[in-house]
Parts: C-alpha cells; sequence; structure tokens
C-alpha cells in the first residue's frame, strides 16, 4: 500500500512538472535542446510545421522510453521530461490551429 501511494505521488509529480513545462513552453528556446533541429525547422506558425515536429518527438519519445526500459547509460530522466513538455505543447498548438479552422468554416457558411 505504501509503494502504491509512494507511486502515485512521484506519478502526480511528474504530471504537474510537464504541465507547468508546457505551460512555459518556448518551441525556439526549449525544442533544439531536446531534439537535434535548425532554427528553419522550426520556423513558422503554420500547422504543416507543427505536424512534422509532432512527427519527430513522437520518434525521439519513442527511442527515449525504449532506452529507460532497457536501463541504457544514455537514458535521460530529464531529457525524457523535457520531451513530453514539447509534445504537449505542440499537440496542443497544433488543436488550437484546429479549433481556429473550424470557428472559420462556421463563419463562412
Amino acid at each position: 500500500m505504501a509503494q502504491q501511494n509512494i507511486r502515485l505521488t512521484a506519478y502526480r509529480a511528474v504530471d504537474a512538472v510537464i504541465a507547468k513545462g508546457c505551460a512555459s513552453y518556448d518551441r525556439g528556446r526549449m525544442l533544439p535542446r531536446v531534439l537535434p533541429v535548425g532554427p528553419d525547422e522550426i520556423a513558422g506558425a503554420e500547422p504543416e510545421t507543427t505536424r512534422r515536429i509532432v512527427l519527430k518527438l513522437a520518434r525521439a519519445l519513442r527511442i527515449e522510453r525504449a532506452r529507460g526500459r532497457a536501463g541504457h547509460w544514455t537514458y535521460d530522466l530529464n531529457r525524457h521530461i523535457g520531451l513530453m513538455q514539447a509534445m504537449k505543447a505542440e499537440q496542443e498548438r497544433l488543436a488550437q490551429c484546429a479549433r481556429e479552422r473550424l470557428v472559420r468554416r462556421m463563419r463562412d457558411t
């Protein structure tokens, strides 16, 4: 029972860190720290750029999870959390673009 409480507390703490990092996310500052991308790949606010970034983040997260599960010495919890923060922020940005597009369509009809 105590171990389950510790695990639940740890999950909640990590979720809180990811949520706070997502709230203060700045693509130009944070993304190059967790992904090998250049300024030309992250410039622009169009949905296609965001989709490409989300795909790259998903791939990087799969690799980082595999490292963690395997107990590999190159696994980095801070990088994993940074990738999660970036992924959540980019997904929210993509969802916001979709909502705006839907609102525009509804106004036009």
